[in-house]
């Protein structure tokens, strides 16, 4: 097998593995993300992962989906793209599609069972620490410097209190982000 149809390969069986828990919209999937390949493998660096998350987060379409597809080609670029994107995407979505066919082949089962509204009630419960374990870690790459902070502090406002579009947020953080560039670039020369 030649090394782009292998990366392919291991980029399925990745997302096909960490695919079976995809709660929490799949913040948890970046939980584990950030701990195989910034931790441990060190084959990503953290503010890579973040800027891949923040873009895939801001297009439409399932956000893990995409940060799977924007991930699988990033990763495999060299010797992989577009194929290893589309393989992290089939990886990742495989195990809910099969999980989605049995609940809804035994939906009339399930609807009215005690033992899996308790299950359902208990694996929402621990989503929102996975999810904020994956912000915590994830933060180091999202202020590189002081001003970021506010920045955060203002899309937060700006976004629970004025429930500004995701969309807008992004393209004005992003504006943010060259003004920023600009400033320093003149500071610079």
């Amino acid at each position: 097998m030649n090394e782009k149809l292998r990366k392919a390969a291991g980029l399925y069986l990745y997302f096909f593995r960490i695919g079976w828990f995809t709660f929490g919209g799949g913040w948890s999937i970046v939980a584990q993300m950030q701990t195989d390949f910034v931790e441990k493998k060190k084959t990503v660096g953290s503010q890579e992962l973040l800027d891949i998350v923040s873009v895939g987060r801001s297009l439409p379409g399932t956000m893990i989906g995409n940060v799977a597809y924007l991930f699988g080609h990033h990763f495999g670029h060299h010797q992989g793209g577009v194929l290893c994107g589309v393989m992290a995407v089939l990886g990742i979505v495989t195990p809910p599609l099969v999980i989605l066919s049995v609940l809804t082949f035994f939906y009339v089962q399930f609807r009215d069972n005690l033992w899996v509204a308790k299950a359902l009630t208990g694996i929402r419960a621990v989503v929102p620490p996975i999810i904020l374990s994956a912000v915590l870690r994830l933060n180091k790459g999202a202020f590189p410097e002081k001003v970021c902070f506010l920045l955060c502090g203002l899309g937060c406002v700006l976004s629970l209190v004025w429930k500004v579009n995701c969309v807008f947020l992004v393209l004005f953080g992003a504006a943010a982000g060259l003004l920023l560039k600009r400033g320093k670039g003149r500071e610079q020369a």
